[in-house]
């Protein structure tokens, strides 16, 4: 078996998808006999395999071991800044794409991101998770979650800006998620003073975060660039349908035909899905149909067979 370092620029203690997917893939590398360390950098520690996730942001260890390692494998596994953000104006992004043996992406559309030469060596590990939460909203009042922490990429108050356009409707939005930056955690106080409806309660750790996705009855994924985001998995195993922002990375986990999609920054057409959703017994029902078609895609043994499957290409 194998020694395998995994990069991942999250600092210890912060709750980022980065370094959920690090954490949950050294799980499943180390279930299949392999020895996995995690760090923010790789400094020449000892491995046999190097998984880098984000392109950009750990070019600094790729380019480290490609030079001490040369030949050795190495995995770059792209996030969605890197796709569409860093990949068009970053030399070093680019640099550390051609240097990988081999690409992740999390999800399907991806790849279009990419050019053939790339796209020849990226395979498609969908994000999962082992939670056995089940979608139980509360009966009264009509729950919309958004979880993710405040920051521009986000468009982190889509979903409260949207109530201005459902007056009188019996519902709130509770958004899980820190503030990065003060103006953002000002920007929150001031739309819950605005409207009761919408609840920021910052920050919690993982565990409460699925269970408000589970306790609500549709979660807003209102991001402007997603890799593929962990939530979305999350809130698909556990059956909370999704409505989410019509960017690459949402359309790449819950295909181009769900019914749940809106134009990123629209809080108007937001608004009309989270109405429909709130008032049509039927739209919900369709939106977990849809969502259930792709469920197993998310479950904990598809990625783990994706992930040992790059991983034994290599060794």
């Amino acid at each position: 078996m194998a020694r395998i370092f995994i990069v991942t620029p999250a600092r210890p203690g912060a709750r980022s998808g980065n370094l959920h997917t690090a954490t949950r893939w050294a799980a499943m590398l180390r279930s299949a006999g392999h020895r996995v360390a995690l760090g923010i950098a790789w400094n020449g520690e000892t491995c046999d395999a190097l998984i880098a996730l984000h392109a950009r942001r750990s070019y600094d260890s790729v380019l480290r071991y490609h030079d001490a390692r040369p030949g050795a494998p190495l995995v770059v596994v792209l996030t969605g800044t890197d796709l569409y953000q860093d990949l068009p104006r970053s030399a070093e992004a680019r640099r550390s794409l051609e240097l990988a043996d081999r690409l992740i992406v999390l999800q399907e559309a991806a790849l279009l991101e990419l050019k053939p030469a790339l796209r020849r060596k990226a395979k498609i590990v969908y994000q999962s998770t082992d939670t056995r939460l089940r979608h139980a909203p509360p009966r009264g009042r009509f729950r919309v979650a958004v979880v993710g922490h405040l920051r521009e990429v986000k468009d982190p108050f889509r979903a409260a800006l949207a109530l201005s356009h459902l007056p009188g409707l019996p519902l709130e939005v509770v958004h899980v998620g820190g503030a990065l930056e003060e103006k953002y955690a000002r920007e929150a106080r001031r739309l819950m003073q605005r409207d009761a409806r919408y609840r920021w309660i910052g920050s919690v750790p993982h565990a409460r975060a699925l269970c408000w996705i589970a306790r609500s009855h549709v979660l807003v994924v209102s991001s402007v660039m997603e890799g593929g985001a962990n939530v979305i998995a999350e809130a698909a195993r556990i059956g909370t349908p999704v409505l989410a922002s019509r960017v690459s990375g949402n359309v790449g986990m819950l295909g181009s035909r769900y019914p749940g999609l809106y134009p990123l920054y629209d809080e108007a057409r937001l608004a009309a899905l989270i109405g429909k959703s709130c008032t049509s017994k039927i739209f919900r029902k369709t939106l977990e149909q849809a969502q259930r078609a792709r469920r197993a895609r998310f479950a904990p043994a598809s990625e783990r067979s994706a992930l040992l499957a790059v991983v034994r290409s290599l060794l």
